[in-house]
């Protein structure tokens, strides 16, 4: 099942889903408000997808992100709520991919949640890359601020992730929004963190943007609605308003890293309310 995108396909890549706690992803917003759309489990966590995106083009299979993956002991696996009720490395399988196929990997950011499958124990318990023909690449400024995290930061980062890559040359760095390849553009939106890049698809005049974590879910479409997690709420806020207004208007196909239930979608403007139509798949 995927989407045609001009001579593209895009697929969603699951790695399963994942819990957190639901006020720290509303921030601000009062729990009477975001219950009523995210209803939390016992423990005040709510349910999020780990969408990763294949993109196959006539030159390569690009992955953009890779989940949480599997590097995770027992107390991890229960305070985090990982379910792998499906792996990055299964759902490629079920495409008829192998990580061999993979060319390119482009990290929108280096959290764990987002590039916890860039890597994978082998035998003797080490983490090498799980894409072992690909390069992958982050922006400059994102692995500086990896090796070197503020402390609101510092939990989200795992060297395991990123540092075996730069060992075997595999990771590459960008400064900036920059032409990956035909068809395919990252660009940096300053918000969540300060390095964040969006990646960009189009073909044949048609266009789908991954939001990674600018906006994780179709919940997250309202402006103000942001993260606890995010480094710089109110100028996150403005990009928000710039991105979405360009998504009605463009007819973006719109990726949600961590929506479980609707991934891929079509954003509507009607009465000055934004909502959310997930695309057909084919």
């Amino acid at each position: 099942m995927g989407y045609q995108l001009g001579d593209f396909r895009l697929d969603i890549v699951s790695d399963g889903t994942f819990r957190l706690d639901g006020g720290a992803m509303f921030g601000v917003v009062p729990r009477v408000l975001w219950e009523r759309v995210y209803p939390p489990d016992e423990k005040n966590r709510i349910r999020l997808g780990l969408n990763a995106l294949l993109v196959r083009t006539p030159e390569a299979n690009v992955l953009v992100d890779t989940g949480i993956g599997t590097k995770w002991s027992e107390r991890e696996l229960d305070m985090y709520g990982i379910a792998h009720e499906t792996t990055a490395v299964d759902s490629l399988g079920e495409l008829g991919l192998t990580v061999d196929d993979i060319d390119v990997v482009i990290c929108t950011h280096l959290h764990f949640d987002h590039a916890g499958g860039n890597t994978r124990h082998d035998s003797a318990g080490e983490a090498v890359a799980t894409f072992p023909r690909a390069r992958y690449i982050v922006q400059k400024g994102e692995l500086e601020t990896a090796r070197h995290p503020h402390e609101r930061e510092r939990a989200s980062y795992m060297p395991e992730n990123w540092e075996p890559l730069v060992a075997s040359g595999q990771l590459e760095t960008v400064d900036g929004a920059v032409d990956v390849m035909r068809g395919i553009r990252v660009f940096p939106v300053r918000g969540h963190n300060d390095w964040t890049q969006l990646v960009e698809v189009e073909s044949r005049g048609d266009r789908a943007v991954y939001f990674a974590d600018i906006i994780p879910t179709t919940r997250h479409l309202r402006p103000a609605w942001v993260m606890g997690y995010d480094l710089y709420p109110v100028e996150l806020l403005e990009r928000k308003k710039e991105l979405l207004s360009r998504a009605v208007a463009e007819k973006w196909v719109c990726v949600f890293e961590h929506d479980h239930e609707t991934p891929m979608a079509l954003i509507r403007e009607d009465g000055g309310k934004l909502s959310a139509e997930s695309v057909a798949h084919a």
